[in-house]
């Protein structure tokens, strides 16, 4: 993307976020706002629930508004007049199964409102690795009803290897199974995230877009904190939004969670720490290679 010298550097448009809330820590809408603030957006900020701290770090009051309210406030935000302002929409963690139905509904008011404004479903529902020893963190309902009513709707959705194989009911063990399951799911874009990686040692992020599929890898780094996959799936759309090819937002969005990653680590933090190495945000310095994937067919 070139821009004329001297010319100003183009307004970054607002976007909608709607996820999860923590008093404490970065995870989900708490260090995704302050991120995709940090690198110009204003932010709509619809919560989904109310948390005191990540559940890894123990157990906590759930707060979450009932279906009724719920609903209410979408269809006021759906109702706003400023609401082709908006120029991408990201969904997260829900609070229950109830609340896709008005997310439904409030992106595709937007979508009304504003055709070019992307919606990007994390379909945040599980892992390999959790407390319970894999699987399923959210009850099954509402995973159902990510996959039913929101994943259809995105232009972009960001699952990680457990969440694309329960999607699509496929083994993803290695990355071309990964790429299948990902053209499977059928949306423009999918970005694997925590992927199967060719290297030992590291960790890959495997982009599946309309021009052909894509892999960033960097070093794995042990125990990293909560809040890795918010983080890219905001980068990664504030990239795109900006006008980078597929392959560069990716890397672009790769190097900031790696570098800050690396530093909390570093400084043996339990969150990332967004305020204190905002600066990986913003410009990261990290390397992180990229490459070219091949497509070939893989037998489901």
């Amino acid at each position: 993307m070139m821009q004329q010298p001297g010319a100003p550097e183009p307004q970054k448009k607002p976007i909608l976020v709607i996820t999860s809330q923590v008093v404490r820590g970065g995870i989900s809408g708490r260090g995704l706002t302050f991120a995709l603030e940090r690198i110009g957006h204003d932010v709509w900020f619809l919560p989904t629930i109310l948390l005191p701290w990540h559940p890894g770090h123990g157990q906590g009051t759930r707060i979450v508004a009932s279906s009724g309210d719920f609903a209410a406030i979408a269809d006021d935000l759906a109702s706003s007049p400023k609401l082709s302002e908006i120029g991408g929409i990201i969904s997260g963690y829900l609070g229950n199964a109830e609340q896709a139905h008005a997310i439904a509904k409030l992106v595709k008011a937007v979508k009304t409102a504003n055709p070019e404004a992307p919606y990007l479903c994390d379909p945040v529902m599980g892992d390999h690795v959790s407390a319970s020893g894999g699987g399923l963190y959210v009850p099954k309902a509402t995973a159902e009803a990510i996959r039913d009513e929101l994943v259809p709707l995105a232009d972009i959705v960001t699952p990680n290897a457990f969440e694309l194989g329960w999607l699509t009911q496929r083994d993803v063990e290695s990355e071309l199974q990964a790429l299948s399951a990902a053209r499977a799911l059928g949306n423009e874009r999918v970005l694997i995230t925590s992927s199967p990686a060719l290297r030992r040692n590291a960790i890959a992020n495997l982009l599946a877009g309309p021009r052909g599929a894509v892999a960033a890898e960097h070093a794995a780094i042990p125990n990293p904190p909560h809040g890795t996959g918010d983080l890219i799936a905001g980068l990664f759309l504030s990239n795109h939004l900006e006008g980078f090819d597929d392959e560069e937002a990716l890397k672009r969005a790769s190097a900031s969670v790696f570098e800050l990653v690396a530093r909390s680590v570093k400084k043996e933090a339990d969150e990332l720490l967004f305020a204190e190495e905002q600066q990986s945000v913003v410009k990261a310095m990290a390397l992180v290679t990229s490459r070219r994937v091949l497509e070939t067919k893989v037998r489901a």
